[in-house]
Parts: structure tokens; sequence; C-alpha cells
């Protein structure tokens, strides 16, 4: 038996907890939780659980996940650090699922290696450990002894992940399917982002101009067919787009054809190219290339994930 153990801590984020307790609850794995001080351990879905197993536990697992770290800017116990340090040294596998990076990284041991985190968090976690390399793109890192998963969902696909690589293709085939799961999602956290960031404060709304760009896609729209809808001079056009959403006016543009496409590809059987017509991206060729750059991943791939599913 491959003994795999959560290392929780309140406040416990149960659906990260819950990833790894999926992937890992059978043979030939043994999954189990352990804590720095056992008792009830508060969660942040507002329940209680009880963990019996104290830190001397990590001694006796092959892998240890971090299922979430919050707050993220908490400082770990000399305690904690010494006892992943302890298992890494032995041979254990180290594994983040989440905000889970904070406490890899406080430990040293990812001084000089790139690691994965939940988009939002990754920022925070460049400032704290400069010497770390955070991607906030991809959905996993697994370098062989230390491991890390991108937001919480992503946790799902590196335990997959590590249970191909143990038992498989054919094994992890199987979890997936009992848990209704693709075995393996291609491209990174970008394709899950928030396509439409909500406007700020600054200067005139420019939600009367995005709804008009909005529901004409299909057709050529550039940025000076903006300006002069909003009656703006294409600099300061830009600078409102800017202050309100903090990218550029064709940056825009382009991010909403792009999660027009995405919802193509998830709810028709449209061709690449017809889909290419609808979004005004005028080509196959330079819907492709554009899909790429915004979500490394192609579209059929991402179509593929989401009707498989």
């Amino acid at each position: 038996m491959h003994r795999v153990l959560a290392l929780v801590t309140a406040p416990q984020a149960s659906f990260e907890l819950g990833c790894a307790a999926a992937v890992f609850r059978d043979a030939p794995y043994r999954f189990g939780v352990c804590t720095e001080e056992p008792g009830n351990i508060r969660t942040t879905e507002g329940f209680d659980m009880v963990v019996t197993s104290g830190l001397r536990a990590l001694d006796r697992a092959g892998t240890i996940v971090v299922p979430g770290w919050l707050p993220v800017n908490r400082e770990p116990t000399p305690a904690v650090v010494r006892a992943l340090t302890r298992a890494h040294r032995r041979g254990a596998r180290l594994v983040s699922i989440c905000s889970g990076a904070y406490l890899l990284a406080a430990t040293g041991l990812l001084d000089g290696r790139r690691v994965a985190t939940h988009w939002r968090y990754a920022e925070e976690l460049q400032r704290r450990f400069p010497a770390v390399h955070v991607d906030a793109d991809v959905l996993y890192i697994d370098h062989g002894d230390i491991a890390s998963s991108g937001g919480s969902g992503t946790g799902i696909d590196l335990c997959l992940h590590l249970v191909r690589r143990d038992q498989g293709a054919a094994y992890a085939a199987r979890v997936a399917g009992r848990m209704v799961m693709p075995p393996h999602r291609e491209g990174g956290q970008t394709q899950y982002r928030s396509a439409s960031p909500e406007p700020k404060a600054g200067g005139e709304s420019l939600g009367e101009l995005l709804a008009w760009a909005g529901e004409r896609l299909g057709e050529p729209i550039t940025v000076d067919d903006l300006a002069r809808r909003g009656n703006v001079s294409a600099r300061t056009l830009a600078r409102r787009f800017e202050q309100q959403l903090g990218m550029a006016p064709g940056q825009w543009l382009l991010a909403q054809r792009v999660a027009r496409t995405r919802v193509l590809l998830e709810e028709t059987d449209l061709s690449v190219e017809a889909i290419a017509a609808r979004v005004g991206l005028s080509s196959a060729t330079n819907l492709r290339r554009r899909f790429r750059a915004a979500l490394h991943t192609t579209p059929s791939a991402y179509r593929r994930a989401y009707q498989g599913m």
C-alpha cells in the first residue's frame, strides 16, 4: 500500500481535501489525514472534522498532500516545516493543491523551482517567496519529488496525473471514469478565468459601449469603431479602458471573441470555420492562432474536454 496523508489545518478547505481523498481512496493507496494538533478542525464551509493523527504520521507517508493553506499570509510553525522537510529528505513526495503552495514554499524546498498555485494567489506568492518561480497559468507542475496544482479543481488533475505516473494510464482512466472526470485536461488555468472583468469606477462608464460591441462581435469592429461609437478619441478610449478594465480596447475585443468561441465550442457542433465567421476572427487559421495564444490549447482539444464530460 502507498500511504497518502493530507496535512490539514484550520480553516481547512474541504473541497481541496476532497480532491485528494476521492482520487486516492482505493487500493493500492491508503488515504488518511493528520494535523499539527489533533482534535476538531474547522473547515471553510462551516463544519468541523475530527482528526486524530499528529505530525508523526507523516513519517510513514509515501505522499503528503497539502490541500490548501489559509489564510495564505499565515506563517507555518517550525514543527510543521521540520516535519515536511524531514519527510522530503527520506523520500516522501510532497504535493500542494491551490494555496497549499504557500506552505511548500515556506519550507525552502521550492527555491529555484517552478510552482503552480491559483492564479488569484500567484502575485502574492511571488512577492513573498522571490526565489520561487510562480507559474499562474498551468494546471499543475510535477518535479517528481514535489508537485503543485493551480486552482482548487486542478487538484483533481494533479492527483490523477500522479496516479497515472504511479499506476499507469489505464488505472488512472478507471479512477477518472468513476469520478466522471476527463482523465486529462489540456491547456492552463487561463481558459477558466472570467473573460469579462467588471468595469472599475473612473471616468464615464463604458457599460453601454461594451454592450453595443458585445452584440456585434461577428462584425469587423475595430478600435476606431469603438472610439467613434463612444464619441471620443482613440487615446481617450484607451485611457478609459485601462482605468476601468485594466486592458487596451483591442485586448478587450479579442478577449470577447475568444470567450464567444469558447461558448460555441462547448454548446454547438459548428465547425471552426463557421465559428470564426460568427465571432469576427475572419478565418479558421486566425481563430486557432488566437485561441492557442490566449488559452494554450487548441479549439478541438477544448471542445473534446467540455463535450466529453
